[in-house]
């Protein structure tokens, strides 16, 4: 119960400086993702229950986003799933891997949702942006991670060091 709570509350305050803060002091290609960070972590260090979370996670950012409602849940759901799937065979308690984990989920997540909107949506013009940003914002959600994984309390929860 106090690891929900924990989490709960990390969502929460990653919520808010993703949609309120960032947005007014950030430029747009150079925005985090933090609700990838934690979807990452969920996936290397928790069970295969907690898909469920991750699917809401990414629903919640598509409310905020704008894009197509569910498109998130089920990009972020597909790299939960990945990752549940090669975290019995990896040293996840490595902040490195994480930092790998992050990268590579944020550039697939923008792999995915571009293959999904070639297949089921008629809007033009919209590729143009997501290709441009794949690789800063897989970047900056790296380099956003290694502090997460260093300073926060998700560092010290199963001990990441």
């Amino acid at each position: 119960m106090i690891k929900f709570t924990w989490y709960a509350i990390l969502v929460f305050a990653a919520l808010v400086l993703q949609v309120t803060i960032l947005p007014a002091y950030v430029a747009d290609p150079f925005q985090p993702n933090l609700l990838i960070i934690f979807v990452v972590y969920m996936g290397l260090r928790e069970s295969a229950v907690w898909g469920v979370a991750a699917y809401f996670l990414g629903l919640v950012h598509d409310s905020f986003s704008g894009l197509y409602l569910g498109l998130n849940g089920f990009s972020y759901l597909l790299i939960f799933l990945v990752l549940r799937t090669v975290a019995d065979r990896l040293f996840t308690d490595r902040r490195s891997l994480m930092i790998l984990g992050v990268f590579s989920a944020s550039i697939g997540n923008a792999l995915l949702n571009l293959l999904l909107l070639a297949l089921f949506s008629a809007a033009q013009g919209i590729y143009e942006t997501l290709l441009q940003s794949i690789v800063p914002q897989g970047l900056v959600n790296a380099l956003i991670a290694s502090v997460v994984f260093t300073f926060s309390p998700l560092a010290r929860m199963g001990d990441a060091r």
